[in-house]
């Protein structure tokens, strides 16, 4: 039976925050966003260890907006950094050198660059050690700090710094998303979900639900990325919440193997109401309106859902295209 979380309305996401005000991240970073919900569930007895990315960019020392602990690591080693500090506070407990009061909570923080692509490696023997640890990927779907370059979680149809729509590839990239989710579940870990920051209540219950299994636990968080997809800062929230209802973010989690979806939109909205919010796809509309390839994106939404609704058993209203 499944435990009652604590977290069932908005007016239950908890006040306390453990980020600091101010920042040097940009204004309306989905990523920064998806850190503050998470660590409100996590406490303050976390450490972060974070692979080079955007959020490396809001702790510049001495100024760093944290109220718990925090160790920078290249690209590549984040998970075995999570494994060093996680072997060193298991050692120092049983030798009765700190108290187990004292334990912190290993997080590792990446973007999809480290996550997707060049972190990979690492993360694969991290998951085969079942080193206790959460990892949390914001995903911002490019290498958002350095420019905006495509990585392998960039979708379809994205115009990137190195895909751009180029009257011999009109399209941006064509490269599908590689599914993360599905990766980490082949390695057998006890838990994995997917979060919107747009979802608050889900995203919490995700967190809480999430530290009840020892082992690796990963959340793929959209990250809305205003200065990568081109749409104005406060539209964060507005372009997550497109996202899932549009069925373009499926928000599920699998545990111990089994995947639940956990938001169903009953009637999926049109995806060409979340692409022509975001320059990224504004090649996608003029000065033609590339009708093939927004439809093969609504297909492949509408392949997905359809796909889920036979397994788990739910009706859903596709978009006819």
């Amino acid at each position: 039976m499944e435990l009652q979380s604590k977290y069932r309305t908005l007016r239950d996401v908890p006040q306390l925050d453990y980020l600091s005000p101010g920042g040097s991240l940009c204004a309306g970073c989905g990523g920064l966003l998806a850190v503050r919900l998470f660590h409100k569930v996590l406490g303050k007895n976390v450490v972060w260890v974070n692979a080079a990315g955007c959020m490396t960019i809001m702790v510049n020392y001495p100024l760093v907006p944290l109220k718990s602990n925090w160790l920078y690591t290249a690209f590549a080693s984040a998970p075995a950094g999570a494994q060093g500090i996680r072997d060193a506070l298991d050692i120092l407990i049983k030798k009765g050198k700190i108290p187990e009061s004292e334990d912190l909570k290993v997080v590792v923080v990446t973007g999809d660059g480290a996550a997707y692509d060049i972190g990979l490696q690492s993360t694969s023997g991290a998951i085969y050690r079942n080193l206790d640890f959460y990892y949390l990927c914001y995903d911002n779907q490019a290498y958002g700090n350095t420019g905006f370059q495509v990585s392998s979680a960039t979708p379809v149809g994205s115009s990137t710094a190195t895909t751009p729509a180029t009257p011999s590839q009109p399209a941006g990239n064509i490269q599908k998303r590689k599914d993360l989710f599905e990766i980490w579940r082949a390695h057998n870990p006890p838990y994995i979900a997917t979060l919107s920051s747009s979802y608050a209540v889900d995203f919490l219950k995700k967190v809480e639900k999430g530290s009840g299994f020892r082992g690796p636990k990963l959340y793929i968080s959209l990250a809305g990325c205003p200065t990568g997809w081109g749409y104005d800062p406060r539209e964060t929230i507005r372009e997550e919440k497109l996202a899932v209802d549009t069925g373009i973010w499926p928000l599920k989690e699998a545990v111990e193997g089994k995947v639940r979806h956990t938001v169903v939109p009953r009637a999926l909205r049109p995806v060409e109401e979340y692409l022509a919010t975001q320059a990224r796809y504004q090649h996608l509309f003029t000065p033609t309106k590339r009708i093939d390839v927004i439809r093969q994106i609504q297909n492949d939404v509408n392949s997905y859902w359809e796909g889920v609704a036979d397994r788990e058993g739910f009706d859903i209203k596709l978009v006819e295209t």
